[in-house]
């Protein structure tokens, strides 16, 4: 039977590790690890049932990685997917490799990728470094100002899918596996709507 102090010694070896793996940069890949991990078993494939439909406020200013400032209204009309990140979120680096396949596998004039990174300014050279490091090519913005109430979301990774009439009709939350089969049948029926 443990004693207390052993219970205390283990205890204080786990918070050592986890105080090592932050100081040392290493917790946001350990973490990105352990979920691609869980997302290769299928049990975090993405929804593609719709969901209660939401109207989605357009009205918010977002800018590419070279400062260019574009406002989101720029994207009515069209089927977007949506994805809040940052570069210091595990779950975020997770999902990407799935997303970039996806991005990849489907007609970039008929859905539109907008990738969000909510890393603060001040670390966007980090952000275009992860994107160079990782080769993805899916377009990447920073919010230019405040983002629409919607988006201020309690937990990152989340995506939003929001078709042609301005509704959102899926919002995924934590690491999901976007590059099925079936959701990207879902995504293409959306476009042809």
């Amino acid at each position: 039977m443990k004693t207390l102090k052993d219970i205390a010694i283990t205890l204080i070896g786990a918070l050592a590790i986890l105080f090592f793996l932050r100081v040392t940069g290493l917790l946001s890949s350990f973490s990105a690890m352990t979920n691609a991990v869980v997302m290769q078993t299928g049990l975090l494939d993405a929804a593609s049932e719709p969901n209660e439909e939401e109207v989605f406020d357009y009205n918010f200013l977002i800018k590419d990685l070279n400062e260019n400032k574009i406002a989101f209204e720029k994207f009515k009309g069209k089927v977007v997917f949506l994805n809040l990140w940052a570069t210091w979120c595990g779950p975020c680096k997770a999902e990407m490799a799935g997303i970039q396949d996806l991005y990849n596998s489907v007609a970039k004039d008929s859905i539109e990728f907008v990738m969000i990174s909510l890393d603060k300014d001040k670390f966007k050279d980090k952000v275009v470094r992860y994107k160079t490091d990782k080769n993805f090519t899916f377009p990447i913005y920073m919010p230019s100002g405040y983002l629409s109430a919607q988006l201020n979301v309690p937990s990152i990774p989340t995506t939003f899918i929001i078709n042609k009439q301005g509704k959102i009709v899926l919002k995924e939350v934590g690491a999901t596996n976007f590059n099925t089969k079936k959701f990207k049948n879902f995504l293409l029926d959306l476009a042809k709507r």
